[in-house]
This record gives C-alpha cells, sequence and structure tokens, in this order.
C-alpha cells in the first residue's frame, strides 16, 4: 500500500513540475520561417524612407504624441513579419546574455532555404518613456546590435538584413505608451 501512495504521490509531482513548463511559450525557428515565408517580390520601401518618416512625423508633430502613424505603417503591415522580445542593457545597444537564444533563433530561421535570398529589415522600437528623437536613435543603435549580431556571431549573410529603428513612432499599444510590448525587434520580409 505505502508503494501505491508513494507512485501516486511521484505521478501528481511528475504533473505539478511539468506544468509550469508546459504554459509557457518557447519561440521556435518554424514559427518565425512560417511567419516570414511566403512569395511576395520586393517591395518599394526602403529603410532610409523609413527613417526619414520617422524623424518627420517627431518634428510635424511634436511633444509626446506618436500616435500619428507613418505614411508607409499600412505597406508595412500587409508584409510578412515575426516580433519577437529581445532585451538590453538599460538605455543601451548591449544585447542582454539571455536574449542570445533568441536572436539564435532567428538566425536559424534565416538561415532556412525558404528564406534564401529575400531580404529583411530589422525594425527596433521603444517604449515613450524619454525624448522621442533620443528613442528613435537608442532603437536604431538596438536595431544595429541586431543585425551585427546575427551577421558575426550567427553568420546571416549581411545582405540579407536592414536595421531600422522606429523608436516610439509605431507602439504596439498605443493606450499604453509606457508599457514594455512597446519594446520589441521585429523582422519584415521586403522580399527578393
Amino acid at each position: 500500500m505505502k508503494i501505491m501512495s508513494f507512485l501516486a504521490a511521484a505521478g501528481i509531482a511528475a504533473v505539478l513540475l511539468q506544468a509550469p513548463a508546459s504554459a509557457q511559450t518557447k519561440l521556435s525557428r518554424d514559427e518565425i520561417i512560417q511567419s516570414l515565408q511566403g512569395a511576395q517580390n520586393k517591395v518599394d520601401i526602403s529603410a532610409d524612407e523609413l527613417r526619414k518618416q520617422a524623424l518627420e512625423n517627431i518634428r510635424k508633430y511634436p511633444g509626446d504624441d506618436a500616435s500619428q502613424a507613418l505614411p508607409l505603417a499600412a505597406k508595412l503591415a500587409q508584409l510578412r513579419q515575426f516580433v519577437v522580445e529581445i532585451t538590453f542593457d538599460f538605455d543601451s545597444a548591449r544585447i542582454r546574455p539571455e536574449s542570445y537564444e533568441t536572436v539564435g533563433i532567428m538566425a536559424d530561421a534565416l538561415h532556412t532555404p525558404y528564406l534564401f535570398g529575400q531580404k529583411f529589415f530589422v525594425v527596433g522600437h521603444t517604449d515613450a518613456k524619454g525624448d522621442r528623437e533620443y528613442n528613435l536613435k537608442l532603437s536604431q543603435r538596438r536595431a544595429d546590435s541586431i543585425r551585427d549580431a546575427l551577421i558575426t556571431t550567427f553568420r546571416v549573410p549581411p545582405e540579407m538584413l536592414e536595421a531600422v529603428g522606429l523608436g516610439e513612432e509605431q507602439l504596439r499599444d498605443p493606450a499604453h505608451p509606457y508599457s514594455e510590448i512597446n519594446r520589441r525587434v521585429q523582422l519584415i520580409n521586403v522580399g527578393y
């Protein structure tokens, strides 16, 4: 009888120990590939245009209001893309060590034949804390940092990637501009 009770308790403990792990969503290479792949011709959006529009948006709508959509935002929304959370040191473009696994999974996806020959924007975003122009520059440095890590550490061909920082000009959750959900990196497929 003691053996049966012990086995039952061990079985319950095993289920309880597995519950939190299975409740977590794990980023996968296949999810990234499925989100990014798809035949599309090269789109008529350049990284320089995006940067210029973000800066113009700040100057046209000064202050803390970043609620005006960028003119190219609708085009970007139609493209194949994937959003990842990358953590950086505070007020820095240094990728935190715990995010290197995510960057590695991104690189693994970009090395697949399904995405070969295509070009991607690595787009950095911030929340609305701080000055908008400063956030624009910080997001560019962070996007550059992700691009550099993908190229140097994970050997993604440099011609596949272009870094763009949009600061707080495209908040993911405009109702909560200071929320950490607005701090993110997008991979956007801009075609062949």
